[in-house]
């Protein structure tokens, strides 16, 4: 067990932990004695208090920025701060969070009014506060990059190598994330440090029982009908992960039409707005929280019982994220992946060499249920909008039938009505002229 000061023994046994986890066993020394530290794990492993216990001891009250935390999404950031400040507290520092989407003026203020010791931050707002020297980082001697691997890749990449050129030349380092990239593993010769590696994948055993599985939805439309029964069932609450924003835009709209409890979080939305989604989804105020990848970027949402895949990811790394929402601290969970045979059979050989294992999943009763699809005949037959059942093979010609039916109606709706019913008045009058004319001849 590693070594914790006094006051963190005590609080640590109120909050009814058992033993630290693997990775902040592997890290606690390094970090403690002032070297640069990459450490990867399992999600949900605990990589927040890994850094927070070595590190804050380390700090004195008032004597400036000490330790900056770099976040990829507000929703992170806000998190981290929360874990970091109740610790933080015990010690007598203070914890500060500078993101994007929050008032900027607000938090400058802030900042020079409080004197924070410890900053949690989106990059680009930490960027835009240095090069306008609204926050400055003499004294600082930590930096650490969580969700290392996603922070050092394509634009944010730059940006965070801006932020630590801005610092003192002495700063420790440290990396921390759940999966390896090409980036990280090109760390040291990047920012030119002897970096201490603590890969603890392996050894680490915090993951509750997680089943993956496959539930056949061809269309767009189908997929929302299946969260509407997902919803339903008894003690049901997902994540519901999207590659498109015009796609989450859409089904959330439909979901919210069709009275089902779900909220969005990603886009353009304010700070205020994010937090509300969070803390309702937290209190199980709403069954199903509709996001992207970068919104849900290592958010640790406590038992958590189910992962959607709304439309599937297209990498390793992306599927591991995204299933670690679930199945945290020892927790069961599962994962549902919706989508049609093709799609299955794709992510099926992007999973080949990993050790996730897909089942076939169904819903029956308000259940869901391991056994056949979706698509087939004892499964839950998909329903169409006046709620007839689509046998097996009909969804295309059920599909064309409607937009014919829509175009149809479409076609003797009230503008039109009065449109055709103005040319049948016109056509009158033309005939009536003609005749008249041919008479007088």
């Amino acid at each position: 067990m590693i070594s914790l000061i006094e006051a963190f023994e005590k609080h640590f046994k109120e909050k009814g932990y058992q033993q630290p986890t693997t990775i902040q066993t592997a890290v606690a020394e390094p970090l403690a004695a002032g070297k640069t530290v990459m450490g990867i794990a399992p999600t949900g492993s605990g990589k927040t208090l890994a850094f927070t216990w070595p590190l804050l001891p380390r700090l004195t009250a008032g004597a400036g920025i000490q330790v900056l935390v770099l976040e990829p999404s507000q929703e992170l950031a806000l998190q981290t701060t929360r874990v970091m400040r109740e610790w933080a507290g015990l010690l007598g520092l203070k914890v500060q969070s500078l993101t994007g989407g929050a008032n900027l003026r607000r938090q400058r203020e802030r900042l020079r009014k409080s004197r924070p010791d410890v900053v949690v931050g989106t990059p680009g707002r930490v960027l835009h506060l240095l090069d306008n020297r609204y926050l400055k980082l003499n004294d600082l001697k930590t930096l650490v990059i969580d969700e290392a691997d996603d922070l050092l890749a394509d634009d944010t990449e730059a940006v965070v190598e801006d932020i630590e050129r801005q610092t003192p030349l002495d700063t420790q380092l440290a990396f921390f994330s759940a999966t390896m990239s090409s980036q990280l593993g090109q760390a040291e010769v990047i920012f030119g440090r002897d970096v201490v590696k603590c890969d603890v994948r392996k050894q680490d055993h915090s993951r509750g029982p997680v089943q993956h599985g496959c539930l056949y939805a061809r269309t767009m439309a189908q997929k929302a009908q299946v969260l509407e029964q997902l919803s339903y069932t008894k003690n049901f609450r997902a994540l519901v992960f999207f590659s498109s924003i015009k796609t989450l835009h859409y089904t959330a709209s439909r979901l919210r039409h069709d009275g089902i409890s779900a909220a969005s979080l990603g886009g353009r939305q304010r700070q205020v707005e994010r937090e509300k989604v969070m803390r309702q989804f937290r209190k199980h105020q709403v069954k199903l929280l509709l996001t992207t990848d970068v919104a849900a970027r290592g958010l640790d949402i406590p038992k958590l019982p189910a992962v959607v895949n709304f439309e599937l990811p297209t990498s390793v790394n992306e599927y591991i994220h995204r299933t670690g929402r679930t199945g945290r601290q020892g927790e069961p969970g599962v994962v549902i992946n919706l989508g049609d045979d093709h799609d299955f059979r794709d992510l099926k050989h992007l999973l080949a060499d990993t050790e996730y294992k897909l089942e076939t999943m169904s819903i029956h009763a308000h259940r869901l249920t391991n056994g056949k699809s979706g698509k087939d005949k004892d499964a839950e037959p998909v329903r169409n909008e006046n709620n007839r059942e689509l046998r097996k093979g009909q969804h295309r010609r059920a599909d064309s039938i409607q937009k014919t039916v829509h175009r149809t109606l479409d076609r003797f709706s009230k503008p039109h009505k009065r449109r055709h019913k103005k040319q049948r008045k016109n056509k009158g009058i033309r005939l009536r002229h003609r005749r008249e004319h041919e008479k007088q001849q």
